[in-house]
């Protein structure tokens, strides 16, 4: 009885695990100057691809390669950031257009679709920023592998 608990258990487990991944990889990316940094997937591949980088399964970011990453990182984050504004701006005016009188969704409640619980290009390469310039100030590498 007890061992069939236990199977049960470990397949509640493992269902549960593959559940929260939901087969997604992850990209672990290292360095001798930090800590190592897991991305899921999609992520990863962004930021690799805004980077210039081919999204392998393995790679390296060379420090001197890490000043021009980072500048293309911010260029991304403005990018959004004002994709974003932009956004507002519009669900403003239509909200304007719907109610017939002049109304702020930032006071009313009303967020536009990109606001809502999604995790921003700027939370995600903060933390791959910093890595990247700790890399460059001890001129190490970055590698990573999925």
């Amino acid at each position: 009885m007890a061992q069939a608990r236990a199977d049960v258990s470990k397949r509640a487990f493992a269902e549960r695990k593959k559940r929260a991944h939901n087969g997604s990889m992850l990209y672990k990316f290292k360095s001798k100057a930090t800590g190592d940094l897991i991305m899921l997937e999609p992520q990863g591949r962004q930021i690799l691809k805004i980077i210039g980088k081919e999204p392998g399964s393995q790679g390296i970011i060379e420090p001197k390669d890490m000043m021009a990453a980072i500048d293309a990182l911010q260029r991304a984050v403005v990018l959004e950031e004002e994709a974003r504004q932009a956004a507002r701006e519009a669900e403003r005016e239509a909200h304007k257009a719907a109610e017939g009188v002049a109304a702020d969704p930032a006071k009313s409640g009303t967020h536009t679709g990109l606001d809502k619980g999604a995790i921003s290009l700027k939370q995600r390469v903060v933390p791959f920023i910093d890595m990247l310039r700790r890399a460059h100030a001890e001129d190490k590498d970055i590698v990573w592998g999925v």
